[in-house]
């Protein structure tokens, strides 16, 4: 079971831990995630940067050596970092202004539902083929979906309570995908044990 469903297990643990998260320690959490991720930027992009003058110096110092020799052969200077100049820009401003951009990881985060909840659909179609489902199973994803879609059209409105909500439905999210992953991988099994016994039969 593992190794067949692996990748809707990752997703059950990352939104019910990120959910859970969020529940807990709501604006906190995102502004520290906020801080995380322009820390990051900010890091590779003065990497980046650093990187990018060591080379300028290496090379300046072996045209100097190969000019005293007369030689033709030069190094060409190296590109310009403007991505890593860019990612320091934005790292920066992540990290001083973590409540501007706290507003689009609530956008991002409401996409991931309404995503998570597209997806848990296509799966319960596809296991229509094996049995019949319970309207309890087209429920959960529905909802998941309702809020997600309305987190994403009108923001402002629920902003008073968007990481609170998420962090619910993050968590909902996560143990639906569980019990459907449970109940799909139980109804492949069965029907592949039907197969086989008809095979013999």
């Amino acid at each position: 079971m593992l190794k067949e469903n692996q990748s809707a297990i990752i997703r059950t643990i990352a939104s019910t831990t990120v959910g859970a998260l969020l529940i807990v320690y709501r604006a906190e959490t995102m502004r520290w995630i906020t801080i995380a991720i322009g820390s990051l930027f900010l890091l590779s992009g003065i990497v980046s940067c650093i990187s990018y003058l060591l080379e300028k110096e290496k090379i300046k110092k072996g045209n100097s050596v190969l000019q005293s020799t007369n030689a033709t052969l030069k190094q060409s200077r190296p590109l310009f970092p403007i991505l890593g100049v860019g990612s320091t820009l934005l790292g920066v401003i992540l990290v001083l202004m973590p409540e501007t951009f706290i507003k689009w990881i609530v956008v991002m985060l409401a996409a991931w539902l309404i995503l998570g909840a597209i997806m848990q659909f296509v799966n319960l179609a596809g296991a229509r083929q094996y049995a019949h489902l319970p309207f309890l199973y087209w429920l959960f994803p529905s909802v998941t979906l309702i809020v997600g879609i309305v987190l994403l059209v009108r923001p402002i409105e629920v902003a008073a309570l968007p990481l609170l909500v998420i962090g619910w439905c993050l968590v909902f999210y996560g143990v639906v995908e569980f019990l459907n992953t449970l109940k799909i991988y139980q109804m492949r099994r069965l029907y592949r044990k039907n197969i086989q016994e008809k095979m013999m039969t």
